[in-house]
């Protein structure tokens, strides 16, 4: 579940071919990777904050341009020849396959940059119209069936949800370099065509627009042996290699969510017969996943379940790295992150506008947090605005949480219950969390040790002193570029 669209990692499922001007072919998958990294939430934090604010990641994309700071993904491609297609134990034109790279690296060729917002919502996004169908000199397509299915039902799609045959006339859809063809009318006709001229060859337009030929778009010559029957390769039948690939590639703490959202979805499951055949066919993917996944329905392990293919497959990779979310940490530190500094009357107004003043210098968005909105009287007497309340923005809505130093302050926070809750999610969902000064007395007021269950120091919270901040707040800034510490993460949550 990603933290932001703006973490989220893209991958084309269907295999498309590049063919450069000599006529020479490879397959090719696409990928997008986000620059700043490949971030998540935690199930309980997902469900509150769809609670909390259901627009979250239209909201944190739209503010992060309007900020300046543009979301970036690296357009990278996987490159394969026929030959080495044929050599893969797997089909790479079946849809729920990938190919690992350590097999095929991903070549970056390009980035893409999202500087602005629209200035229609309608208009520039809802009437955007994506089809497989439509491709660029240079891209043709594979017999991948999902794709040849999609290239039909996509612009089947489009005319029954934007009113006809033109959706690509719409300026969203439209081409920059103009079409020239003797297509005409039908419903929602943007273009306006001159001349009388609906067909071809003709002379009364002097023969125009010529056939492009070999310059248009032209499917690849693939030779084709044996005989045309309906139905998969027996490469698809091969349904537990990649699901065993997927999980031993996890570290410790993925595997173990991935158990826990079985154990979830599983448990709503009202027919017991069907929670033994999932658990039954997990036993033919991992034997710890399916230990684990039946120990939390409270099941005997049951026996594998029939394969469709019998015959032993031998993958060539069984462990890679890229695969998980921790292989791909991005480059961003803590640069536009939304940290929450918790204050009230009586808080350290020194302490308070040097913590968002280094914050700012590494491109964080700190927003002061309080009991209510208004402004809030520093001891200095300076007044500070509140940029949100405890009661409208929950811990879910922020990366990681300071808590200003000030017994008052503290005092103040905790005469309203929702402090507790702000605090105990986020150590909850694994978060950095800075205490400064009598902010030590929050974390002891709810309850949330400082030392791991082994005895070690929490990683994730720092305390400092309002005397000589610095150096903790400089510490909280790395800690908290390292978005959340499943050191903390328990099944069930202690906490």
């Amino acid at each position: 579940i990603p933290r932001s669209y703006r973490m989220m990692q893209g991958f084309g499922v269907n295999t498309f071919r590049f063919v450069n001007a000599e006529g020479v072919s490879h397959f090719v998958k696409f990928h997008w990777t986000p620059m700043l990294g490949t971030h998540s939430l935690v199930w309980d934090e997902a469900m509150k904050l769809g609670g909390a604010d259901p627009d979250f990641h239209r909201r944190d994309l739209w503010e992060a341009i309007e900020r300046g700071e543009y979301p970036e993904w690296e357009l990278g491609v996987q490159l394969i020849t026929e030959e080495q297609a044929e050599q893969f134990s797997f089909d790479i034109l079946d849809a729920t396959k990938i190919v690992p790279e350590e097999l095929v690296p991903v070549r970056p060729i390009g980035k893409m940059t999202l500087n602005r917002n629209p200035d229609n919502f309608f208009a520039e996004t809802e009437q955007a119209a994506f089809c497989t169908a439509h491709v660029v000199p240079g891209i043709d397509f594979s017999n991948d069936p999902l794709l040849a299915g999609r290239i039909h039902s996509y612009v089947d799609t489009q005319i029954s949800r934007l009113g006809g045959p033109n959706f690509h006339e719409i300026p969203i859809n439209a081409p920059l370099a103009s079409v020239h063809n003797n297509q005409r009318d039908g419903m929602h006709r943007q273009a306006i065509n001159r001349g009388r001229v609906a067909y071809e060859p003709n002379s009364l337009g002097g023969g125009c627009p010529f056939q492009a030929g070999q310059t248009g778009f032209m499917s690849f010559p693939e030779p084709v042996h044996g005989d045309k029957l309906r139905g998969k390769p027996e490469k698809f039948a091969e349904h537990y290699n990649q699901a065993r690939l997927f999980y031993e590639s996890q570290t410790a703490v993925e595997r173990r969510h991935i158990v826990n959202a079985f154990r979830f979805e599983l448990s709503k499951v009202t027919v017991p017969a069907i929670r033994e055949r999932m658990v039954a066919n997990l036993v033919n993917v991992h034997e710890e996943l399916a230990t684990g996944v039946a120990n939390g329905l409270g099941l005997t392990l049951p026996g594998a379940a029939t394969r469709a293919n019998t015959t032993e497959v031998v993958p060539e990779v069984i462990q890679s790295s890229e695969l998980s979310l921790r292989a791909h940490p991005g480059n961003g530190g803590i640069r536009s992150r939304c940290i929450a500094v918790l204050a009230a009357h009586g808080a350290n107004g020194a302490t308070i506008g040097l913590v968002r003043s280094m914050l700012d210098k590494e491109g964080a968005v700190s927003k002061l947090v309080s009991v209510r909105l208004g402004d809030i009287v520093a001891s200095t007497g300076e007044k500070l605005g509140v940029d949100q309340t405890l009661e409208m923005s929950p811990s879910v809505l922020f990366d990681a949480v300071v808590v200003a130093d000030g017994p008052e302050s503290i005092d103040a926070l905790l005469v309203d219950g929702r402090t507790r809750e702000f605090m105990r999610d986020a150590y909850r969902h694994a978060k950095t969390i800075l205490v400064l000064g009598a902010g030590a007395q929050l974390l002891e007021a709810c309850g949330l040790p400082t030392t791991l269950p082994n005895g070690e120091a929490d990683p994730g919270i720092i305390a400092g002193t309002s005397g000589k901040p610095e150096s903790a707040i400089e510490q909280f800034i790395i800690a908290a570029g390292k978005h959340k510490h499943p050191e903390r993460d328990t099944d069930p949550p202690l906490i």
